[in-house]
């Protein structure tokens, strides 16, 4: 491995063993494109142990829009819990809250099947969907101001992830779908058909190459979360964060 990913590597293994931010912006950080920063990503996995059977059986995946780029992050086993839950014990920098729907496949899925697959066929292998919450945190000390390469390396900010309960997919207007999430004493945030690429099943194909392209066949069952519907949004110790997405269900945390 280059001495600057050994480096990015240790950086982001102390502070997460440590629970202390690191600063991004010593030279030696530096990374050079998103492959770099998903070599990374692999490294922690396997150093860390964050995958017992050595393939993520949770992700995250999605993009400013269908044009542009789509990143993806392998996500921690320990870190991912059914709601409703309780986060108190979880060691957190910032609660950055985003209001998703999460997807799980129905069938293994192999390289070969991913290599060429369209989003039609990637949909035709959802078996179910969820409301989710992600949590955002930052091991970077610069947060959102971080380098955006390293925060992709950081497994794109990501602190935890609680699942609503699963119910079977079906085809839906999204554009109508509405989202509601509730944070403390804050005002309900409320949005309508907000996802970045309008379809949350969009993501699927291009995350089903990127993630057997690295990690072989995924299991069924394997979850992948696909965006944000709200932005981000910040709450502090102590709320309790809630989503709801109507006529698919809700789940919440308490932080």
């Amino acid at each position: 491995m280059k001495s600057n990913l050994q480096a990015v590597v240790a950086a982001l293994k102390t502070a997460r063993q440590r629970h202390q931010q690191h600063d991004a912006s010593g030279p030696e950080l530096a990374l050079a494109d998103c492959e770099e920063a998903y070599a990374v990503q692999s490294a922690m996995g396997r150093e860390l142990g964050w995958w017992p059977g050595g393939v993520p059986r949770h992700w995250k995946t999605g993009g400013p829009g269908v044009d542009a780029v789509q990143t993806s992050a392998p996500l921690p086993d320990r870190g991912v819990w059914a709601g409703p839950c309780d986060a108190r014990a979880w060691p957190m920098h910032s609660r950055g809250v985003e209001s998703e729907i999460a997807l799980r496949l129905k069938t293994a899925v192999t390289p070969e099947q991913a290599r060429d697959i369209d989003a039609g066929a990637a949909r035709s292998l959802i078996g179910e969907m969820a409301v989710a919450i992600e949590l955002v945190d930052f091991r970077w000390r610069q947060g959102m101001d971080a380098p955006e390469l390293l925060k992709l390396a950081d497994l794109q900010s990501h602190g935890a992830l609680v699942l609503g309960e699963w119910v079977p997919y079906a085809a839906r207007d999204w554009s109508a779908q509405q989202c509601r999430t509730w944070i403390g004493a804050q005002p309900e945030v409320l949005r309508q058909g907000s996802h970045s690429f309008g379809d949350p099943t969009l993501v699927l194909h291009r995350w089903l190459r990127h993630a057997t392209a690295r990690f072989g066949t995924l299991a069924a069952g394997t979850v992948v979360t696909t965006g944000t519907w709200v932005g981000l949004l910040h709450a502090q110790p102590g709320d309790l964060v809630k989503v709801q997405f109507d006529g698919i269900g809700q789940t919440s945390v308490q932080l």
